[in-house]
């Protein structure tokens, strides 16, 4: 059996080794349109930071090594240009001699990735800007700011490869700007946990400008300049454009294999697609959702890797099945660590979704072992199905522990009120004895039960409501919200007579936590009552972020 497999990376590599590992007789050909088959594409921006020093370090196999353990024929710098089904060949081009010639195959696995997005604007291919995908984009970052000792840098795109390209340009000193066209960064998060991404961005002095696009570039004696819908051109030295991916799939549609969401090549559970003996995977493939059931791009390494290993073992005559994937991911922020999986709210109501929501700030281990750190946690349920459908967190430490353990249960069908019975490691320098997921449980049970009833950050509170922060006086002087009386919780029962007993009561703490004792007191006396879902360290991050209140002037941008 002779596989060719097109393009290496994540899911061809993986593909290859798996097939030589299940046939030591199959004949394995890669074409890799670069130099490189096998390397760490997330940790390219953290090796132009200089986090990862030696470039050396990015590369887990060389063509030589891959083809000394696995015996697979790794042809870089060799471009495929054509598929012919009918007679079972590509058509590839030597990228170094110039050389065209046809290779036939018995399996054919398509590993093409996806390109970054660059528009067509005007100025788009003028000397310093760039695009990060590869080793080669990586090098080339790395050389321009060698030879010009740039002082700032413009990113237009707040993802992944935006953020992470921040930090690292930041790390050189670099004056940076993020322009972003959505009004946040990060798409998956919704707008209140992204407010947490944005107060860190800034804390570490980059510049958001929210809710702008890019109309083009200039270049100017001095370097660029960046002309934004809305706001004063932006004068910088070199620009990163990180806008998203499309999958790289030219060659596909003109073989006539079926494609799908943004020209993504369409296959089956056994990642087959339309065309008999071909299979697809990677940044290229279009998935199923697990957790909507939808037709779905996710351009993450980890299902890459997955679908590799399936279409592997299929074109050795094995029946694996990729049950489709929900997007579980993990970024580095500076300081912070934010991570996301399943859907967000945003999703879940625009799909028409049942959603409800706990949101919660617990420390990433016991309170009395020193070191802990808050994290914010949002869950998101389906109600009356008690239907996980997805957590994001954002905190310092014990962020990626958690969320592991979320996207596990998401994955597994564990109900969100099981949550409380996870029975989860436990010591005082690594958790608590109830931990963060647990208590996610426990507060969803109760709203399950009719124990508490939440109100949330965008709600509207009625006229005639109460309202009541329930913590101590000097957390009170520090900052509340207008309107709210303050009534320390360990003083509720003796001054109920300060409350009326006919209106709804809304009351708020620092983190949720005091307010919910505060809620089982006053119900205990007959008031109807909700807790501030969050709590005001909560309300105030998203309330006072720029990017959702409209006031891009306070992002500390002149607009």
């Amino acid at each position: 059996m002779k596989v060719v497999i097109v393009g290496g990376v994540a899911g061809g590599a993986t593909a290859a080794a798996r097939i030589r590992r299940l046939d030591e007789s199959a004949d394995i050909v890669v074409f890799e349109r670069t130099g490189y088959i096998s390397y760490a594409n997330c940790g390219l921006p953290y090796h132009i930071g200089g986090a990862i020093p030696d470039a050396d370090d990015l590369t887990l196999q060389t063509p030589e090594s891959f083809r000394t353990r696995f015996r697979v024929d790794m042809r870089v710098h060799h471009q495929v240009t054509a598929i012919h089904p009918d007679r079972k060949t590509v058509s590839v081009k030597n990228l170094e001699t110039g050389e065209f010639f046809e290779e036939g195959y018995d399996k054919l696995l398509l590993s093409p990735g996806a390109r970054p997005l660059r528009p067509n604007i005007g100025g788009i291919d003028a000397s310093g800007i760039f695009t990060l995908r590869t080793v080669e984009d990586t090098l080339r970052i790395k050389e321009h700011i060698a030879a010009h000792s740039p002082k700032s840098a413009v990113i237009v795109g707040g993802g992944f490869i935006g953020l992470e390209m921040a930090e690292n340009l930041r790390e050189l000193g670099l004056d940076i700007t993020i322009v972003e066209f959505q009004r946040q960064l990060m798409s998956p998060f919704d707008e209140d946990m992204a407010a947490f991404i944005h107060s860190e961005v800034r804390k570490h002095g980059v510049h958001l400008l929210l809710g702008h696009g890019v109309l083009g570039f200039r270049a100017h004696e001095d370097g660029l300049e960046v002309l934004v819908e809305g706001a004063n051109p932006i004068r910088t030295d070199i620009v990163i454009l990180a806008m998203g991916v499309v999958p790289d799939t030219a060659i596909a549609g003109q073989a006539g294999l079926e494609l799908g969401i943004k020209g993504s090549i369409v296959v089956n559970e056994r990642m087959e697609t339309s065309v008999p003996d071909i299979y697809a995977v990677g940044d290229a493939v279009q998935i199923r959702h697990s957790v909507t059931g939808a037709d779905a791009l996710i351009s993450l390494a980890g299902p890459a890797n997955k679908q590799g290993r399936i279409a592997a073992d299929n074109i050795c005559g094995g029946d694996s099945r990729y049950r489709g994937g929900q997007g579980s991911s993990v970024v580095k922020v500076f300081d912070m660590t934010a991570s996301v999986t399943g859907i967000n709210e945003k999703t879940a109501r625009a799909m028409g979704l049942s959603v409800d929501k706990v949101i919660l700030s617990p420390m990433s281990h016991a309170g009395y072992y020193p070191g802990g750190r808050v994290m914010t946690m949002k869950v998101l349920f389906e109600r009356g199905t008690d239907r996980l459908l997805g957590a994001q967190i954002v905190g310092f430490e014990g962020v990626d522990k958690r969320i592991d353990a979320l996207a596990a249960a998401i994955w597994a069908g564990v109900g969100a009120s099981e949550l409380k019975e996870l029975d989860l490691a436990y010591a005082p320098p690594y958790s608590s004895a109830k931990d963060p997921i647990n208590m996610a449980g426990f507060i969803i049970d109760n709203i399950s039960c009719g124990l508490l009833k939440q109100w949330y950050v965008e709600d509207e509170l009625p006229s005639d409501a109460t309202l009541l922060d329930v913590r101590t006086v000097q957390e009170y002087a520090l900052g509340h919200i207008d309107g709210f009386v303050n009534i320390p919780v360990d003083e509720l029962r003796e001054r109920l007579n300060e409350l009326d007993r006919s209106k709804p009561v809304y009351v708020i703490c620092q983190s949720g936590l005091r307010s919910y004792i505060a809620t089982r007191i006053l119900a205990g006396y007959g008031y109807d009552c909700y807790n501030f879902a969050g709590g005001y360290r909560f309300y105030s991050t998203a309330k006072n972020d720029c990017s959702i209140s409209g006031r891009a002037s306070a992002c500390g941008m002149e607009v």
